[in-house]
């Protein structure tokens, strides 16, 4: 029997490696094991209950104010010590983070082979977003196999030279995972949800390409907003990062039609999701799910690696 190592470290990587981890724990093909980085921790820890995932090996590499540098360090030398002792056939990352890149090139240094999830989206910016454009190419470029979400993301890779053999077009599995949870919500209902009978605008913002003056853009253009129209009020699950809170509490923190809460669970977020009238984001992900429950998407970024949103009219760059 192969054995195959999941390596993730954050948050949005769990939910898209969920539906995967489940099913590869019931082959009959592969031995699974979990490897996580936690460059998040509680935000991650969530997931993992969530979805009912045990991890086998934990980094938990997560410090406050780690850098990029401190990330990629931190994981290279704890799977190098994995990998020296328990070392599977085939590694299996996730998407554009620093923990994909780094365990793709841990991998590598091992002459392990590297299958990479999520693989071939591209603004071929490489500070678009920031560092995560980067991530996915080195990514790619170490990759011996592709699973990419769309046909576009195939295109890509044709064009970056990667095998047509090599890529298979498997759909987005963060809609496996939402739709598992949006259809399990029951009457769910978060307690910090106001009694008002207005729309909610949901805000997720957290890119470091948006940190400074961007940020302070994005509150004024909100604080617009909620200054015309009545009958709006604004959700904003604030990442813990404190330049963050630097940037929108001064301006938005006093509104009395905003709420701004700590950062939410998977299963509160898609019940956010499903209820708002409009999202504005600066996530990836949520790019891909807020359209799968019929939701408008701002985007605020100069540019997206998920372009199929904005083609097909449920999405806009801001």
């Amino acid at each position: 029997m192969k054995k195959i190592a999941l390596v993730f470290g954050t948050r949005p990587e769990a939910i898209k490696m969920a539906p995967v981890a489940n099913i590869l724990k019931n082959s009959k093909i592969f031995k699974t094991q979990i490897i996580l980085t936690a460059q998040h921790r509680e935000l991650l820890d969530q997931v993992m209950k969530l979805f009912n995932l045990e991890s086998d090996y934990d980094l938990n590499i997560m410090q406050e104010g780690q850098s990029l540098t401190e990330i990629t360090i931190r994981v290279l030398k704890g799977l190098d010590k994995i990998w020296e002792k328990d070392r599977p056939d085939i590694v299996l990352v996730h998407g554009d983070t620093t923990t994909t890149f780094s365990a793709s090139l841990s991998a590598f240094y091992k002459k392990i082979p590297i299958a990479h999830v999520e693989a071939g989206l591209r603004t071929y910016n490489k500070y678009q977003p920031y560092p995560e454009e980067i991530n996915r190419h080195l990514t790619g470029v170490l990759a011996d196999l592709h699973f990419a979400p769309t046909k576009t993301a195939k295109e890509n890779l044709i064009r970056e030279n990667i095998p047509k053999d090599k890529i298979i077009v498997t759909g987005n599995t963060v809609i496996d995972s939402l739709l598992y949870v949006y259809n399990n919500l029951g009457d769910y209902k978060p307690d910090f949800i106001p009694s008002l009978n207005a729309r909610m605008i949901l805000l997720t913002s957290h890119r470091r390409e948006n940190w400074g003056e961007p940020m302070k853009n994005i509150a004024l253009a909100l604080k617009e907003i909620l200054h015309k129209f009545e009958d709006i009020y604004l959700i904003f699950p604030m990442h813990p990062n404190p330049l963050i809170k630097e940037q929108f509490m001064p301006l938005l923190g006093s509104e009395e039609r905003v709420f701004i809460i700590p950062p939410v669970d998977y299963k509160t977020m898609v019940y956010l999701i499903s209820k708002s009238y409009l999202i504005l984001t600066d996530s990836g992900g949520i790019q891909e799910e807020a359209p799968s429950l019929g939701k408008p998407v701002l985007v605020l970024r100069e540019v997206t690696e998920r372009p199929e949103a904005v083609i097909h009219g449920f999405a806009r760059v801001v």
